[in-house]
């Protein structure tokens, strides 16, 4: 078996990260209201932007608490990457890459960039071996006594331990 400790360091590190950010942003959402945040979507031409509002606010706090613990990254990581591309399509990408250029704040696409690309790393990849998905793969191995699917398990476990 195949171990590498430092990626998976590094892959816990980079998910608490990202998730504290995107849980500061989603409870933000909410903490406003939101009555506020898709008065302010539809200030920006976001379409549907109560739908919007709703979609990020919770997406953005419950999806950073599943990457912090590990959780269904293939779909956290998708449904947080959809919520970036939304960012940058309808609020960021006409301002530029900056957020902020010398003293002046321009509304760049720089974090909504990093955030989205992080995103979509841990849906392709998944976040290490330190998360809740692997202890729960993990457990499932450990049943003898249920062996239905069980060499389903150990081909998807092997097929990420060789990635």
């Amino acid at each position: 078996m195949r171990t590498r400790p430092l990626y998976d360091i590094a892959a816990v590190l980079a998910r608490v990260g990202v998730g504290v950010v995107f849980m500061a942003h989603g409870w933000q959402k909410i903490e406003a209201g939101v009555t506020a945040t898709s008065g302010s979507f539809d200030d920006l031409g976001v379409p549907l932007p109560t739908a919007a509002a709703v979609y990020s606010a919770f997406v953005e706090l419950l999806g950073g608490a599943a990457l912090i613990a590990g959780l269904g990254l293939p779909i956290t990581g998708a449904l947080l990457f959809v919520d970036m591309v939304g960012a940058f399509v309808f609020v960021h990408a006409a301002e530029g890459l900056f957020l902020v250029d010398g003293t002046t704040v321009e509304n760049g696409f720089e974090l909504v960039l990093v955030l989205g690309m992080a995103s979509l790393l841990f849906a392709a990849g998944g976040g290490g071996r330190l998360t809740v998905d692997q202890w729960i793969i993990r457990k499932r191995l450990a049943r003898p006594e249920d062996d239905e699917g069980e060499e389903d398990a150990k081909s998807f476990v092997e097929s990420l331990r060789q990635a």
